[in-house]
């Protein structure tokens, strides 16, 4: 069974007193390292400075931040002790950290296309790399295509790759969600972190549902993110949140908190049945992300 997590949140954290402790010009951004008090934070966007890709509390590094990245831990209620992990982008490796603590034996590839954003993450935010976690300089969606031709297969892919404004436009179609899904195993998880706030959220919920399927909403009082999953029963969510919550509760995600804010599209898809579907041919995303 085909299982597949799309989380959406709109990042933002406060500028006031902000020090810019690290700052460079990339081949593809302008990367910015900033401190507030305690929250170290992550920035592509030198002009606003309003979005952060990734923030670590200096104090409580193990202690997650943002929301979507705690709800990418609600693909554990869909899968059981991954084993192969693939991460298309970085950021501070904040989810490549956590999800080594939790399952240590995992193998983890994370692939990110800016060397220096693999550099910032090993100065600044304690990016652990070991023989069993790994990061990898390379476009993702190559990344992608060439493990299809190698057979590889992931119990876990999370696709978090940002170009500082949105997801990068190749990694939003129908054909490129067709390669994720050529790779994973049976039963794996894909987890995506996008938005919900803009016209684009219609045109990549159909997208993924002309790949995926129907997938289960994850609602929160902050954020309104989705999964595509077939919703398990309540047996399974009770056992998954059993063994879940004690083993989240150091990183600050309320595993129980998810469980109950999942809803299922289908029959309740919120996007219109004519939506424009992305592909290849077809993705303005940034036209369509205001």
């Amino acid at each position: 069974m085909l299982r597949c997590i799309t989380l959406l949140l709109l990042l933002s954290t406060s500028l006031a007193h902000a020090e810019v402790i690290h700052k460079e010009r990339s081949l593809y951004r302008n990367i910015l390292v900033e401190e507030t008090a305690d929250l170290r934070c992550l920035k592509f966007d030198e002009k606003s400075r309003k979005s952060s890709q990734s923030c670590m509390y200096k104090s409580k590094p193990n202690k997650l931040v943002f929301n979507y990245t705690k709800m990418t831990f609600a693909s554990l209620l869909m899968i059981d002790n991954p084993q192969n992990v693939l991460i298309i982008g970085l950021g501070g490796g904040t989810l490549s950290n956590v999800i080594h603590e939790l399952y240590p034996n995992a193998a983890i590839e994370n692939v990110e296309i800016d060397p220096a954003v693999i550099k910032v993450a090993r100065d600044y935010f304690s990016f652990i790399e070991t023989d069993k976690v790994t990061s990898k300089v390379q476009d993702g969606r190559i990344f992608i295509k060439r493990a299809a031709l190698k057979k590889e297969q992931y119990d876990w892919v999370i696709l978090d790759a940002f170009n500082g404004d949105y997801i990068p436009e190749h990694l939003l179609t129908k054909e490129f969600f067709a390669e994720v899904q050529s790779v994973l195993a049976p039963d794996g998880v894909v987890a995506a972190n996008t938005f919900s706030s803009s016209k684009l959220y219609q045109h990549e919920s159909a997208t993924y549902a002309a790949v995926f399927g129907d997938f289960i909403n994850v609602s929160t009082d902050k954020n309104s993110n989705r999964i595509i999953y077939e919703m398990p029963s309540e047996e399974a969510l009770d056992a998954r949140v059993n063994k879940l919550a004690p083993m989240l509760k150091k990183y600050d995600v309320d595993i129980e908190k998810l469980r109950n804010s999942l809803f299922y599209t289908k029959g309740n898809r919120d996007w219109p049945e004519d939506t424009k579907v992305l592909t290849d041919q077809y993705s303005p995303a940034n036209l369509l992300n205001f």
